[in-house]
C-alpha cells in the first residue's frame, strides 16, 4: 500500500505536468491569436500586394496565395494542437483528482485509527 508521502510526492508530479500542459496551452493561444490577426490582414490586402517573410536576417518576398495558404494550415496546426493539450489536461486534471482522493481517504483511515475506541 502506497504512504501519503508516495501519494503526495506523486501528486506533485501530476501538478507540475499539468502546469506545464497549462502553460502550453497558454503559448498556443497567442500563436492563434497572432495567426488570426496575420489572416485578417491578408484579407484585406490587394491581390498584387507585397508581402514580404522574414528568413533569418534576410526579407524574402513571398506570395500572397502561398502566404494566406501557410498561415492557414498554421491556424489548423495549432487548432489541432490546443484539443491534443485540452486533451492532456482534463486527463492530468482527473488523474489529480483520483489522487488526492486517495490521500484524502489514507489520512482518514490513518485518523480512525489513532483514535481511541
Amino acid at each position: 500500500m502506497a504512504t501519503v508521502q508516495q501519494l503526495s510526492d506523486e501528486f506533485a508530479d501530476i501538478q507540475k505536468k499539468l502546469q506545464d500542459v497549462i502553460e502550453a496551452r497558454q503559448r498556443l493561444d497567442a500563436q492563434y491569436s497572432e495567426n488570426k490577426a496575420v489572416q485578417k490582414e491578408f484579407a484585406t490586402l490587394d491581390a498584387d500586394a507585397n508581402i514580404y517573410k522574414l528568413i533569418g536576417p534576410t526579407l524574402i518576398k513571398q506570395d500572397k496565395d502561398e502566404a494566406t495558404m501557410n498561415v492557414n494550415k498554421r491556424l489548423d496546426f495549432i487548432e489541432k494542437e490546443i484539443k491534443r493539450i485540452e486533451g492532456q489536461i482534463k486527463d492530468f486534471s482527473e488523474t489529480s483528482e483520483k489522487k488526492k482522493a486517495e490521500i484524502m481517504q489514507i489520512q482518514m483511515e490513518q485518523q480512525g485509527q489513532a483514535q481511541p475506541t
